[in-house]
């Protein structure tokens, strides 16, 4: 249900002059005029006064709109459509009541939480994003996202924590990755340390057997480079990892637990704004029975029932504008909250992100280090196989075994 705004009917005199600034005027229902100030959510049924911008009532019978939601608008749907002089006749506390809830024409509620209509009027601001061109958590996670398989809507705030929680998620895998890393880079180790004392080919000779002694060594000293890398692999990635995450999850669970005791409160508040709604209509629907019931012999009782009918439909009416006081009070606090909280998850993700990719660089660092030390121990190695020469060898190794320099000569007769 949406008001339009009219045009001054012709031959109008009163109407003829243009309305104050940002006043703007609509028509009930039935027909009637009313006057909305859309800056400051003033109602009125009164023209406002175009020298000074105020309507003709005095001001203790105008209001200020606060926001509500749109089921309750049932309530005073009826105040609205009456005409100025049936309003004299209704009390003026129900009255004003009714113009406090013209402003739910603007608002649609979901889920317990009041959004404002897009696009009513054309002088009806749009809201601004909070944190503009920084696509931020808290500017795009306020409503409920539907599932296209049909499966129970996710509320904004449950996406964002899922959002946190997968990468809670990978930042385990990375982890155990790095851990099954470590596990290999120590068997590595432990098979070249076992290897280079192996007894295989120990009788090579010469230059060549230089060669592969040193290459044995090598194998030795490349188990130690893997071994130091498995241990700088623990201490430099795996376990800031690891102490990252368990962070990550306590603050998860802190800001989890907060929102959803806010969301709850609030559904409560709802609630009860919904039962006092309930109970001002029946309140409403009494006064006007025993109204229609009232005759001339009974004029006294009727009017002490009417009397008496008027004072609880009032204070049914005071009870409703309570609680949804209480209930913009409660969402007011679950709105502050969810921009805090969402600010402090963006917050989380940053560090998270940054934090893992700090710890990544380092282990690309540690694996060039252990590159270039394995480098370092295949060098000797190179240099001792360039410089193997199988003459030299030979000329050495025959000085060293040989049995006589005489060669056989033929016979003589």
């Amino acid at each position: 249900m949406k008001p339009a705004a009219t045009s001054p009917a012709p031959g109008d005199e009163t109407k003829s002059v243009p309305l104050p600034q940002g006043w703007r005027c609509y028509m009930s229902p039935e027909g009637c005029r009313y006057y909305v100030n859309t800056g400051s959510k003033e109602t009125t049924w009164e023209r406002p006064s175009a020298a000074y911008g105020t309507p003709v009532r005095p001001p203790a019978q105008r209001n200020s709109l606060p926001e509500g939601n749109i089921n309750l608008l049932c309530s005073s749907s009826s105040f609205l459509s009456s005409s100025p002089s049936d309003v004299s006749q209704k009390p003026l506390s129900l009255v004003s009541h009714s113009l406090e809830f013209v402003s739910l024409f603007f608002c649609i509620q979901i889920n317990c939480v009041t959004f404002p209509l897009p696009s009513v009027t054309p002088d009806q601001p749009e809201q601004q994003l909070l944190k503009p061109n920084e696509w931020s958590y808290c500017d795009y996670f306020w409503t409920d996202k539907k599932d296209p398989q049909g499966t129970p809507s996710v509320g904004g705030f449950e996406v964002l924590l899922q959002k946190q929680l997968k990468g809670k998620q990978m930042q385990k895998e990375m982890a155990e990755f790095v851990r099954e890393r470590i596990k290999i880079e120590d068997e590595y180790s432990k098979n070249l340390s076992k290897l280079s004392q192996s007894p295989l080919a120990a009788q090579e000779e010469g230059t060549l057997g230089e060669a592969w002694a040193q290459l044995k060594r090598s194998c030795h000293d490349e188990a130690e480079v893997h071994l130091k890398f498995s241990n700088k692999l623990q201490c430099e990635v795996e376990k800031p990892l690891l102490t990252f995450r368990d962070n990550f999850k306590k603050e998860l669970k802190k800001y989890d637990h907060h929102i959803i005791d806010l969301r709850k409160q609030l559904a409560s508040r709802y609630a009860g704004v919904e039962k006092a709604r309930k109970a001002l209509a029946d309140r409403q629907k009494d006064l006007e029975v025993k109204t229609q019931q009232l005759d001339i012999k009974h004029m006294n009782k009727h009017e002490e029932d009417i009397k008496k009918a008027r004072r609880k439909s009032t204070q049914a009416g005071d009870d409703l504008m309570h609680n949804v006081d209480l209930y913009n009070r409660a969402q007011s606090k679950w709105f502050e909250e969810m921009v805090t909280t969402s600010l402090e998850l963006e917050r989380l993700e940053v560090e998270r992100v940054e934090m893992i990719r700090q710890n990544l660089r380092q282990y690309t660092t540690l694996r060039h280090e252990t590159d270039m030390f394995n480098q370092s121990t295949v060098e000797p190695v190179d240099q001792l196989l360039q410089s193997v020469d199988p003459a030299k060898d030979r000329e050495l190794w025959v000085q060293e075994h040989k049995t006589g320099e005489l060669r056989p000569v033929d016979m003589d007769i």
